[in-house]
């Protein structure tokens, strides 16, 4: 479980392709503390650390992870959002996020917007319904509060830290980026829908 509070922005350092893949990071968390078997939010995706060293750690990444997610298009190099699982007791500074990634949002549009960072993005039909205003998503393993919703359309702004901390303030029109729709809505509307 997560926050959508971004506590480091690494980068991919290899790949290796097998079955599945092995994906080794360069990370600035101290990796003495953490434990092999431990899971970390690599923009959105959790994974578990199956190897580390000084400055990396490395994650094996299934063949479903990478056809659902934009994980199948990273090459070293790219950066990557870094969260470590929420602990009791850890303040919940974002809204809660499992790491469990529903799809794929595009990049429609990256416009300033007085002090902020003003991005639209377009999502798959099947998870629009999920997507309200003032309503919370994670995008890229970020928190974020919608601004406004028009079909498949939705907004957001960052606030310069958010743009600067996390790799959503490099993000251009075209990019894709990790949706992970809030749970509580994924309930109301299994419940609404009556199948609860």
């Amino acid at each position: 479980m997560f926050t959508g509070i971004v506590t480091d922005l690494g980068s991919l350092r290899a790949v290796e392709r097998r079955a599945d893949a092995r994906f080794t990071f360069d990370t600035a968390y101290d990796t003495a503390g953490i434990d092999l078997g431990a899971s970390i939010a690599c923009s959105g995706a959790c994974l578990t650390v199956v190897d580390k060293g000084p400055g990396w750690f490395a994650a094996d990444v299934s063949g479903e992870t990478l056809s659902k997610t934009t994980l199948g298009e990273w090459q070293p190099g790219t950066p990557v959002n870094f969260e470590r699982s929420l602990r009791m007791g850890d303040e919940l500074g974002g809204h809660l996020v499992s790491g469990h990634v529903d799809g794929v949002a595009d990049v429609v549009s990256s416009l300033p917007e007085e002090g902020s960072l003003r991005l639209t993005f377009e999502v798959p039909a099947d998870l629009a319904k999920f997507i309200a205003p003032k309503g919370s998503v994670a995008l890229d393993g970020v928190s974020l509060t919608v601004n406004e919703v028009d079909g498949r359309r939705f907004g957001v702004n960052l606030i310069p830290h958010t743009a600067a901390a996390t790799t959503l303030g490099g993000k251009q029109a075209g990019d894709r980026v990790n949706l992970e729709i809030d749970q509580l809505a994924r309930y109301v509307h299994r419940l609404l829908d009556g199948r609860l």
